[in-house]
């Protein structure tokens, strides 16, 4: 199958948080509170694959943080955190839902993701991602992390799919 098939046939995204949703960096507050910035562009695109009937689902090694407000808020209910084994969480999470592995695009950045590009169709990574995870992935974004790479992806699918360019109204993101 070659890789326009692959992005034609996605139905599911899943995406990763910190280093593909936000940029990896973590602003450390006196509180002790860590903060996260989001790209709104990614944001848009989000909530459009939402309106067009796409599953988003966020799997991150991560503790719970505002992030999940913010997704939350763009039509995305379904974040989990403290994932410890991605590979093992999203096969179980595939099989339960009956999710054909040829409809799920997976986007990471790090070591953790890594396995996961074994149990889906179209592994993805922003061009900032480590080495290792360059090479297994059978798509890079030429955005990095935090920075449209999420965008990227959700809108080659869209137009794989000729859902791009008619997209319904959205409010501010």
């Amino acid at each position: 199958m070659d890789l326009l098939q692959r992005f034609q046939k996605v139905r599911v995204f899943m995406f990763d948080v910190d280093g593909v949703l936000t940029n990896g960096d973590l602003l450390v507050l006196e509180s002790g509170e860590m903060a996260r910035t989001m790209n709104t562009r990614d944001g848009y695109a989000l909530q459009l694959a939402v309106k067009h009937g796409y599953r988003i689902i966020i799997v991150s090694g991560s503790a719970p943080s505002a992030v999940q407000l913010r997704l939350n808020r763009l039509g995305i209910d379904e974040v989990h955190f403290q994932v410890k084994d991605k590979k093992a969480f999203i096969e179980n999470l595939m099989k339960d839902r009956g999710i054909p592995a040829d409809e799920v695009l997976f986007m990471g950045d790090d070591m953790p993701d890594l396995p996961v590009f074994d149990s889906i169709s179209l592994s993805c990574c922003p061009l900032d991602a480590a080495i290792d995870v360059q090479r297994a992935a059978k798509f890079i974004s030429g955005l990095p992390g935090g920075r449209g790479c999420v965008r990227e992806v959700i809108e080659k699918v869209l137009r794989a799919n000729d859902q791009w360019g008619n997209e319904p109204l959205i409010a501010s993101t």
